[in-house]
């Protein structure tokens, strides 16, 4: 199914392209978020008249996105676990927990946003990217320490 692209999505494509995805790709996430439309002459034209203002709204989350990133850049991200005496985690953290971390360093991510290499199930320095838009991401560090017992 071949779509007009409103925003900039990874490995699909840059805001206005036509785009070759799949059908249920389009219609069940493209097209209801707002992210394309079927590309038909009459879309095509009413994309033109809202091109100028797509770019705009596309220019100003890429300057927030950098603007968030220079202030994370440097962030350490501190998470107390329940562990056992060899460091192993009872459980392990998960993107939730590292986006409740950050949320109380005053930074509002979506846990969809966060990448993880691999699951953290001991305690440690771990490095973790957070992508804030298409093009922009930022590696924070997330240490993980062993709760204290009462």
């Amino acid at each position: 199914m071949q779509v007009i692209l409103l925003e900039t999505i990874q490995k699909v494509g840059a805001l206005g392209d036509l785009a070759n995805v799949k059908a249920g790709y389009a219609r069940n996430y493209l097209i209801p978020r707002g992210k394309a439309k079927p590309a038909t002459k009459a879309n095509l034209a009413e994309f033109e008249t809202l091109k100028a203002d797509l770019q705009a709204k596309e220019a100003a989350a890429l300057s927030a996105a950098q603007t968030i990133e220079a202030k994370m850049a440097d962030t350490i991200c501190t998470i107390t676990a329940n562990a056992g005496d060899e460091g192993k985690l009872f459980g392990s953290i998960t993107t939730a927990d590292i986006s409740e971390s950050l949320a109380k360093a005053g930074f509002e991510v979506e846990k969809r946003t966060i990448n993880m290499s691999e699951a953290i199930r001991h305690i440690g320095e771990y490095d973790v990217s957070v992508t804030l838009h298409s093009s922009v991401s930022v590696a924070i560090k997330v240490v993980v320490e062993a709760q204290e017992e009462e």
